[in-house]
């Protein structure tokens, strides 16, 4: 054979195997694939840890993106794992309106979309969603307060999440239905939003209601806001609105920012404020007692009923559900996770003697 020749035959041979490892690469698809919020805050890396270890002993594969803050960034992500040909999507939402362009493009190439935690609105595109019971959190948010509340005219500040998460309204809703009673009988004073004291005799709030209130206390979830606005809310308060007061605050991260603003205030005699998730650092903020309590939410039953409702589909069956949720579009069919109310009375209980935690993270208890 002619040296040109040998020359042609090698690189076909070259470009053979190429093409056979470019296509036992392809074969190797991923099944589920998972889009989360951020990697900034500690609940969803802990999140990201369960689901992988949620897949092992399985026939099926998974990866996991973050969106960074970015709606961009999140269809951008979900446009990646369609590529990579997954049959399921599991996505937490930024924006839960926002999100809807990126699920659309998943239910178009035959992906189930599972809503995860976040509901996502305004599309029919969602399949399912699996969440803790929202309405539930702000309802033990609320119960706390009240079941520690020191005598009439408690001032009352009231803090939200972000006015572009669906969950924050579902949050506020269930904290107002139990507060709403006592603030109209005078237990409770609101001390920093006109707008619920211009509500405080309405027990059942309108969405566009809602948005108002959640629009002046909106933290945005971010711990900087939820401290610059106790800052400024402190500041403005008159004496007869500091001494003993309560606090809704609606997660872990801002509840130690609002509670390091209210607990460096010498006008402030004590106060009781509220948490949400059981992240680490605000665990120990409840030993302590900086932080009165927080709702557990156990991630590792999420995770689990999240990834058990995705094997459900891609063994080819219908996952169970337990209620449904309106999008804005549709009604959603959802499985809903208990939640725990956790204080330093039942620390160790719930979150030590039930392993989520170790002792050792711990100094105190």
């Amino acid at each position: 054979m002619k040296k040109g020749f040998k020359s042609i035959a090698l690189v076909m041979v070259i470009m053979l195997l190429a093409t056979i490892v470019a296509a036992c690469g392809d074969s190797k698809k991923v099944s589920v694939g998972i889009v989360l919020p951020t990697k900034d805050e500690p609940r969803w890396v802990q999140d990201e840890t369960r689901f992988k270890a949620a897949l092992d002993g399985t026939d099926y594969s998974t990866e996991i993106l973050f969106s960074q803050g970015s709606s961009a960034k999140e269809k951008e992500n979900v446009e990646t794992l369609i590529n990579k040909g997954i049959q399921v999507l599991i996505i937490c939402p930024q924006d839960g309106d926002a999100a809807a362009a990126a699920v659309e493009a998943a239910k178009d190439a035959g992906v189930k979309v599972i809503s995860y935690d976040r509901l996502i609105t305004k599309t029919d595109a969602v399949d399912y969603y699996v969440t803790f019971d929202s309405v539930a959190v702000g309802k033990a948010q609320a119960q706390y307060l009240v079941d520690h509340a020191k005598g009439n005219g408690e001032p009352l500040y009231l803090y939200a999440g972000a006015a572009s998460d669906n969950n924050a309204f579902l949050f506020f809703q269930g904290a107002w239905e139990v507060l709403q009673p006592k603030i109209a009988d005078g237990t409770f004073k609101i001390a920093n939003s006109s707008e619920a004291e211009g509500l405080k005799d309405t027990a059942d709030l309108s969405r566009d209601q809602l948005s108002k209130i959640i629009g002046q206390v909106t933290t945005n979830w971010d711990a900087n806001e939820a401290k610059n606005k106790a800052q400024t809310h402190l500041t403005a308060a008159a004496a007869d609105m500091k001494g003993d007061v309560a606090i809704l605050a609606p997660n872990d991260g801002t509840a130690r920012s609002i509670a390091d603003v209210f607990g460096s205030d010498k006008a402030v005699t004590s106060f009781v404020v509220t948490g949400q998730d059981a992240e680490q650092a605000s665990v120990q903020y409840v030993i302590d007692s900086k932080q009165s309590m927080t709702v557990f939410k156990d991630v590792r039953n999420l995770v689990k009923d999240a990834m058990g409702m995705a094997v459900s589909i891609l063994d080819g069956n219908t996952p169970d559900t337990t209620g449904s949720y309106n999008n804005g579009k549709i009604d959603v069919p959802a499985k809903q996770t208990d939640v725990i109310v956790v204080d330093k009375a039942n620390v160790k209980e719930k979150l030590i003697d039930s392993d989520y935690y170790k002792a050792a993270d711990f100094q105190g208890l």
